[in-house]
């Protein structure tokens, strides 16, 4: 199918040979595209635009044939969260809690631990209320809760986040797992000391606590020192052993260099060799590989990522420094693995034996596996350190062996008698636990039956869905010569979505002014058959329906006249031209010279405005002013500004009129012998003026720094003698000055709006190069000439400091940061998309000196003529202060008076920012009679040439100026006119003159 533009064009090529009065029902049709072919499926690769036939590639494509029931919904099986079968519960790891949850998980598997932990008193659990949430507030209390769930919960992980919080750990951040676990275990140690049952209080010690002596010798008279003491985790240090089987020696440490050990025989710092004698050890058995090590030539942690080989069976007898009677033979129940080659980073897991069965399990947060056999596999965990090629091969390990360079601590528990097994691995969760665990697995089957429910749900209504599309889809397509109505393109696509929710047909849009199917929105709609129609009517409703008595012939004719004038408009303008030239006798019509120049732009605006019934709401009409109605017809925009200066307007002929009234039918009408509005020649009354002149002498006299903006104060360097200033808006100020100068031209000021400095909660907002600054006193004449209605002040606060004096600006109200930073980036968004804004073009010569000689009859008016008379600018535009602006920056932090002053034989012209440099330059060649191959044009010292960039892009903001240097002055207008033929805006000739009024 041919794209839309081609489609549109050939809807209305009938227009070129039929006349509005003889459009027939085929041409209303051909307009309507209602006979244009179909597309087939498979034929169109996508929806064809301008087609109503196509109903190809609107979303049917899901619906035709088979259809999995997992594309019906977006929620996974709810049974995927449930625990499976003989195996255990996870924990989530909420951000970087992942070595919290190996010691939980750990801990969790010490029974002699856990059943302690159980014994605990707590009343809260003892008498909570099934029907609300149990809520844990102590550690120990968090603590039971998350075993006896860890234990019998149906869920396959839990939320840690109630222990985390309790513990005040950050899960963002990744601690110290090695101090983390000191930690922890000091503070469940101190929890379960204020037990009541006696059996509680000493369960740290009796599990992980042992007995040991730091022996420092040394090495220049063999004096030894013992300080006894007990630990609970053994940290060995592994940097340059292979084995475990080295413990003596990782238990030893050289003191050297300076950490020397202070003899007290030698009475001196000597080397000496510091090693642990171990006198007794703990059931669990919890060694610290010392990774982590301080680096000192960087000043932070590394690890060692070398491997060390540890058994299965750990005989700590040989290590002992008195043989007990004691069990000292240990197994291995559980490695910690740190995977990563940073001491900051890295993910943590565990590997953990079942107490009950002997089996291994990896616990990887939510995840956990189960080892194949009864043997430890670490696996991949030591695959991840593999960075560097030059790193060692892991070593071969003996039988009963394990390798590994990322285990960080090893938990051994000493070896039990068989016959004392089955009894003691059986740890019972109390009843008032139970209770609770049960109220969590009820709410958790409750959730996986609503989301089961849900599945349901959106599976049966996916397939009543389903159906419908494939039974309505089949009866969309019209048949020769059957009834049709028209669907909105945008519903069907919806209601072939079945991720948004349909609702009812909404036709509205689509209607023209005479509430029928509008021309332009035939493409946005499709044409199905009338029994497709009224099924999806009934079904979802809405409306207005729109079938074949809907195709509107008042818009179509309308078209097809404005379209027969958009190709006639080139003749006619050639004509007018040429009638313009001659001279005529006999009684004539008043037209304004701006529409004169650009009444072919405007035409064309016009009619294209027409065609698409869209009003311009900035447009005015020959006489339209404060006196005239806005009824529709009378925005026409041809004829505006009609001047009672003949210069400004000219008298044509009947003949040029009468062309005149088929593109504006509207327009009002003046002939040669109407009177000129007597209104606008009213002047101000004698009386009012000296009342005027007195009130502006007055105000002068009390305010003449302000007024000659002389002795103003500035932030740069506050004032001395004061330490408030006040704040009035900017445009007070300049509003204020020109009533001064013009007290008989301009109204008196009465109120100073500073709440137009407030942002909508009360703060200032505005930047302090948008305001005024004022002295107390200043602000006191103010308050008494004028109605303020918000006083703003700013505040110096000067502190004196060991380190010197500060000085801090406060305001009152307070600066409101987050409007300012709102409304400077508008302030910067304005600049870029501005419309309907001045700009100045000044032309120069080779010595920079402003041209004297103007257009007066092109010159566009406005009441910056009245400014430049008083003024009087210097004639040396080398020497006028705006004139240098234009290849000089304002320095920061110094305002620029936002009033600009105008020079002689500069223009003023109304620009947008979406406007080309090519459309500027036409506005420039009405202005300055400088043909735009002849004009070189600067802004800031930078040549503008690219005739197609927009002005914004350009950096052309409100209030520029543009210097404009004539290769040759062209005085001829027709002759530019055929030379470069642009569309004006029309935004560039507001603002003319007082108008006629009949």
């Amino acid at each position: 199918m041919a794209p839309r533009v081609q489609l549109e064009k050939a809807a209305w090529r009938w227009v070129e040979t039929v006349k509005p009065e003889e459009i027939r029902q085929e041409h209303i049709e051909l307009a309507y595209r209602i006979n244009l072919p179909a597309c087939k499926r498979g034929a169109c690769r996508r929806n064809c635009k301008g087609n109503p036939n196509c109903l190809v590639g609107i979303g049917e494509q899901a619906w035709l044939g088979e259809i999995d029931e997992s594309a019906f919904h977006s929620i996974d099986d709810p049974n995927s969260e449930r625990r499976e079968k003989n195996t255990f519960v996870g924990l989530t790891n909420l951000g970087a809690t992942c070595y919290v949850n190996t010691f939980l998980q750990v801990w969790f598997h010490n029974l002699e631990l856990r059943r302690s932990l159980y014994q605990c008193q707590n009343s809260r659990a003892e008498e909570h209320d099934t029907e609300s949430d149990y809520e844990p507030q102590s550690i120990c209390e968090h603590l039971q809760y998350l075993f006896a769930l860890l234990q019998n919960s149906n869920r396959k992980y839990i939320d840690p986040s109630g222990l985390v919080k309790a513990l005040g750990l950050d899960t963002g951040q990744q601690q110290d797992a090695q101090e983390f676990s000191k930690l922890f275990l000091s503070l469940l140690e101190d929890t379960l000391s204020k037990q009541k049952n006696p059996n509680l209080r000493n369960v740290i010690q009796q599990q992980f606590c042992g007995q040991f002596s730091y022996v420092t010798v040394c090495n220049q008279c063999g004096r030894s020192s013992a300080l006894p003491s007990r630990f609970y985790e053994l940290e060995l240090n592994i940097q340059g052993h292979k084995s475990l089987t080295e413990i003596s020696h990782m238990l030893e440490e050289k003191l050297d260099g300076e950490n020397r050990y202070f003899c007290e025989t030698c009475q001196s710092k000597q080397n000496a060799t510091r090693r642990i004698k171990l006198h007794s050890l703990p059931p669990t058995l919890n060694l610290q590989l010392m990774r982590f090590v301080f680096d000192r030539q960087t000043g932070h942690k590394k690890k060692l990522n070398s491997f060390i080989s540890f058994p299965e069976q750990l005989d700590m007898g040989p290590f002992l420094e008195e043989k007990q009677d004691e069990k000292c033979v240990y197994e291995l129940s559980a490695v910690l693995i740190h995977r990563g080659i940073s001491a900051y980073s890295g993910h943590y897991i565990a590997h953990v034996k079942d107490a009950r069965t002997g089996d291994w399990y990896k616990f990887n947060d939510e995840e956990i596996e189960k080892m194949e056999g009864k043997k430890l596999q670490l696996g991949i965990e030591e695959d991840i350190a593999e960075t560097v090629k030059s790193q060692t091969k892991k070593p071969k390990c003996s039988k009963g062996y394990h390798c590994s360079r990322n285990a960080y601590m090893l938990v051994y528990k000493v070896q039990q008698e068989e016959s004392s097994g089955p009894i003691r691995t059986n740890v019972e969760v109390p009843a008032f636990l139970q209770r609770l665990v049960d109220q969590d697995n009820h709410k958790f089957e409750e959730w996986c039956s609503e989301m089961t429910d849900m599945r349901k749900q959106s599976v049966d209504k996916g397939k009543a869905k389903h159906e419908e599309v494939k039974e309505l889809y089949k009866l969309l397509p019209t048949r020769d010569g059957e009834p049709y109505e028209f669907i909105p393109l945008d519903w069907l696509k919806k209601w072939l979505d079945d991720s948004t929710a349909t609702k009812e047909i909404d036709s509205s849009r689509f209607l023209c002014s005479h509430d029928k199917l509008h021309p332009d929105k035939v493409g946005d709609s499709r044409k199905v058959s009338m029994q497709a129609a009224q099924l999806l009517y009934e079904r979802y409703g809405g409306g207005p329906r729109l079938n074949e008595s809907s195709l509107c012939r008042e818009c179509v004719s309308q078209r097809c006249r404005v379209l027969r004038l958009k190709n006639q408009l080139s003749e006619d303008y050639k004509e007018i031209s040429n009638l313009v030239k001659r001279t005529f006798s006999g009684a004539g019509f008043w037209v304004g010279k701006a529409s004169l120049r650009s009444w072919r732009q405007l035409a064309l605006e016009q009619l294209e405005e027409d065609e698409h019934e869209t009003a311009h709401n900035n447009s005015q009409t020959n006489g339209q002013g404060p006196h005239t109605n806005n009824s529709k017809g009378s925005n026409n925009p041809y004829n505006w500004g009609l001047s009672i200066l003949e210069t400004e307007r000219k008298l044509v002929s009947p003949e040029v009129w009468t062309k005149f009234r088929e593109y504006f039918p509207k327009a009002p009408e003046f002939t040669q012998d109407q009177e000129a509005c007597q209104q606008c020649l009213v002047s101000e009354e004698k009386d009012n003026e000296a009342v005027s002149k007195m009130m502006a002498l007055d105000q002068k006299n009390q305010l003449l720094n302000l007024f000659h903006e002389k002795n103003r104060p500035a932030l740069t360097k506050w004032p001395q003698g004061t330490d408030v200033l006040y704040v009035v808006p900017l445009f007070f100020v300049d509003e204020w000055r020109k009533f001064i100068r013009r007290p008989t031209k301009s109204s008196p000021v009465s109120n100073v709006s500073n709440t137009l400095l407030l942002c909508p909660h009360g703060g200032f907002m505005f930047t302090y190069d948008s305001v005024a600054l004022l002295w107390p006193s200043e602000w006191d004449v103010i308050s008494r000439l004028f109605i303020v209605d918000q006083p703003i002040s700013i505040h110096c606060l000067k502190r004196t400091t060991p380190s010197g004096s500060t000085t801090q600006y406060t305001t009152q109200p307070d600066l409101c940061w987050e409007c300012r930073e709102s409304f400077l980036f508008q302030q910067q968004r304005d600049l870029r998309e501005y419309t309907q804004a001045t700009i100045y073009i000044r032309k120069v010569i080779e010595d920079k000196r402003m041209i004297k000689e103007a257009a007066p009859e092109l010159s566009v008016s406005s009441s910056e003529a009245e400014e430049e008379k008083e003024e009087h600018p210097k004639l040396d535009g080398e020497k006028d202060p705006d004139f240098s602006q234009v290849t000089t920056q304002a320095p920061r932090g110094i305002r620029r008076s936002t009033r600009h002053r105008k020079l002689r034989g500069e223009k003023a012209l109304i620009v947008s920012a979406n406007q080309t440099l090519k459309e500027l330059k036409i506005q420039i060649m009405h202005a300055f009679s400088v043909a735009p191959f002849d004009q070189n044009l600067f802004i800031d010292g930078k040549s503008l040439t690219d005739d197609s960039a927009t002005l914004g892009s350009l950096g052309i903001i409100p209030e520029s100026i543009i210097c404009l240097k004539a290769d040759e002055p062209i005085a001829d207008y027709a002759a530019m006119d055929d030379v470069y033929q642009v569309r004006m805006p029309e935004e560039g000739f507001k603002g003319e003159h007082v108008l006629l009024q009949t």
